[in-house]
């Protein structure tokens, strides 16, 4: 008979695409000791869960169960498909300011600081533990410009189990001398160190890798994003992240300073910057042409709803209905510093507020967001954006087991709304993904919260 890890029984949720939410009152689902999900059986008959687990060639003896209590389901944990990490000590600074005055004054200040590697250690430190607190097992992280720092925080997702990709964030100009790179060269350098670091500490890539980091083209010179493009050529399957059409100030910018190019598409593929690695920030504001680019090239795009209406310049309701229609692939952010929430929750409610936004808007076109897709946004969806939707996202069989358990009754409650009898799971479901935080993530399984 196998020998396996785990067995969770009770309920369970996850999406299956952007239009199927699965919900399992009553599943199994059994994970070998390699973390790997090898079977989920649909309401297994209650009670008998030694005679179905040695049906399935599984001997009772050589696993752990773990029962799901009254009012706690599994569901797949979330993707934070845009962060800044360094950014963790300024949630909430700066709101409703635009963004280049943002990065100018709040920001960069703020990020210089990373330079001394005690404090980076001590903030990062909080910024993972603070995240898997709140159920985001994986997340696609800016570092700040200095490699020893960004090498740092690789090692805090490796040690603390978060999935994540990494990056040394690049900028060589429009940013105060004492935080910018101090040439092409060294920029280029730094992000080759790092690379090779992160490959020494998880050489298979399982929980930790780089992502190019271009911060995005106004900060960067010509030659650095001409050589972040060389390095992604060189390196097929690593991830690539920037910020695209995030604002209308950040937009003018960029054309000023690249003026050969009539959008933001044409300038990142030029460099050799967009493709199917590509993780494209904020895109609020989308021509059809650039629409058809991103689907060309299948990039994927991080919308970061609480962001994009609080730092930047205006209320921005990026055009998600339209990305979900093309089939392009989309994901939400926390973009924590420029949002004002780390949550994931708050993301998915937000996105739900700026979908609504958006339908007005567009005089009904764009439809509003369901419950079921922003879910998926902050699951499968996300996994997919980052590269990952064959590892994780939901509990198809032969992925990594990934997951959070909610708990929504009793001291596990917190001040989401309250579970009556007669509640089904789908009501339960609805409750906690609209009112529940940080309290109801009571475990991430295999991480120490």
């Amino acid at each position: 008979m196998a020998q396996l890890g785990k067995v969770f029984l009770g309920p369970m949720i996850h999406s299956l695409s952007a239009s199927e939410l699965e919900i399992l009152p009553f599943a199994l689902l059994a994970i070998d000791n390699t973390g790997t999900i090898v079977t989920i059986v649909k309401n297994p008959e209650p009670g008998k869960t030694n005679e179905t687990l040695t049906d399935l060639n599984i001997s009772p003896d050589l696993v752990t169960i773990q029962h799901l209590a009254r009012g706690q389901f599994l569901i797949p944990g979330f993707v934070d498909t845009h962060n800044h990490a360094p950014q963790w000590a300024q949630r909430g600074l700066g709101q409703g300011m635009h963004i280049l005055d943002w990065l100018d004054t709040i920001t960069f200040p703020n990020e210089a600081r990373f330079q001394d590697p005690d404090y980076a250690q001590r903030i990062y430190a909080s910024c993972v533990d603070g995240f898997l607190r709140q159920g985001i097992t994986t997340a696609s992280y800016y570092g700040s410009i200095h490699g020893e720092a960004t090498k740092i925080l690789a090692d805090l997702c490796l040690k603390k189990g978060q999935r994540a990709l990494v990056g040394k964030c690049n900028m060589t100009r429009n940013a105060p001398d004492y935080y910018r790179d101090g040439s092409v060269a060294e920029s280029l350098r730094s992000t080759e160190d790092c690379i090779a670091y992160i490959k020494s500490i998880d050489p298979a890539g399982k929980l930790v890798r780089h992502v190019l980091t271009p911060r995005f083209a106004i900060s960067c010179d010509p030659e650095v994003l001409q050589g972040l493009g060389q390095i992604a050529r060189s390196n097929p399957d690593m991830p690539i992240q920037t910020h695209f059409n995030e604002a209308e100030q950040e937009m003018k910018a960029t054309r000023e300073l690249f003026p050969q190019f009539n959008n933001e598409a044409d300038l990142y593929e030029h460099y050799g910057l967009l493709g199917q690695q590509s993780v494209l920030a904020h895109c609020c504001f989308m021509t059809d042409y650039q629409m058809s680019r991103l689907k060309e090239l299948d990039c994927g795009v991080a919308h970061c709803p609480i962001s994009n209406m609080t730092v930047g310049g205006g209320f921005m309701a990026a055009p998600i209905r339209d990305f979900m229609r093309r089939g392009i692939r989309v994901g939400l952010g926390t973009d924590s510093g420029g949002g004002f929430s780390s949550s994931i929750l708050d993301a998915m409610r937000q996105a739900m507020i700026a979908s609504h936004a958006r339908e007005l808007t567009s005089k009904g076109q764009d439809k509003g967001l369901s419950i079921d897709e922003v879910f998926y946004l902050a699951t499968l969806g996300g996994a997919d954006v980052c590269g990952l939707r064959g590892k994780v996202g939901n509990f198809a069989v032969g992925k990594e087991f990934d997951a959070i358990v909610v708990g929504t009754q009793g001291v596990q409650q917190g001040i989401m709304t309250m579970v009556e009898d007669g509640d089904t799971l789908r009501t339960v479901f609805e409750k906690f993904v609209m009112t529940g935080d940080d309290r109801n993530i009571i475990e991430v399984p295999f991480i120490e919260l």
